[in-house]
């Protein structure tokens, strides 16, 4: 008898955890769906905030990428990753300031017109526009709390919810290098890590 409830004890928690990850399967896809639908109102050049409906909430957008090892072809997880592997070591507005260069970026007739096209460009001819991308390390979370606050500012710069702290900046770099190019371009603000720059003219380079 004994076993019989250890049996049945050891069913109910295996088919209790195959619905939770079923629910949080089709969470993720409702979030997906949403994050598209809002990446392609960004690149037509909308700012305005989704209807509720159509807005990713916070338990949607972690329920995307849990483990930070899924790949990279949804515009959230290739928001988040962006984000923590920039930022992941400086603060709040570092982390938003990288959202919205990538969000700039889409909306930029000069740059791709989906998230995940933005953050991988130049990856053919190993130029990318985002070093972590093709820096030949591994791109999996190791920080979950990290990872968690960047999924939240990812999913405020689809919803159109979090301001451009940039002032409309397609490029930036670390404040303690220097590159050349940044002299050809305005510089428009900084933060604790980074200098955010916008081309003169508003063209895209």
């Amino acid at each position: 008898m004994r076993r019989f409830w250890l049996a049945l004890l050891l069913l109910s928690t295996l088919c209790a955890g195959q619905v939770l990850a079923a629910g949080e399967g089709k969470t993720s896809a409702v979030a997906q769906d949403k994050a598209h639908a809002l990446e392609q109102k960004a690149a037509a050049g909308s700012t305005a905030p989704p209807p509720r409906s159509g807005a990713i909430t916070p338990s949607e957008v972690q329920a995307v990428d849990p483990k930070g090892a899924a790949a990279l072809d949804d515009a959230i997880t290739c928001l988040a990753r962006s984000i923590y592997w920039e930022a992941k070591g400086g603060t709040a507005a570092d982390m938003e300031a990288v959202a919205n260069v990538v969000m700039n970026r889409v909306g930029h007739e000069g740059f791709p017109d989906t998230v995940c096209k933005v953050v991988k460009q130049g990856v053919e001819e190993k130029t990318c526009q985002f070093s972590w991308w093709c820096d030949g390390r591994s791109d999996q979370v190791v920080e979950d709390e990290r990872y968690t606050i960047a999924k939240e500012i990812a999913r405020k710069a689809l919803n159109q919810q979090l301001r451009d702290r940039t002032h409309g900046a397609l490029y930036f770099h670390d404040r303690n290098v220097s590159p050349g190019w940044a002299k050809k371009y305005i510089k428009t603000t900084e933060t604790g890590k980074f200098l955010f720059y916008k081309p003169r003219g508003g063209d895209a380079r």
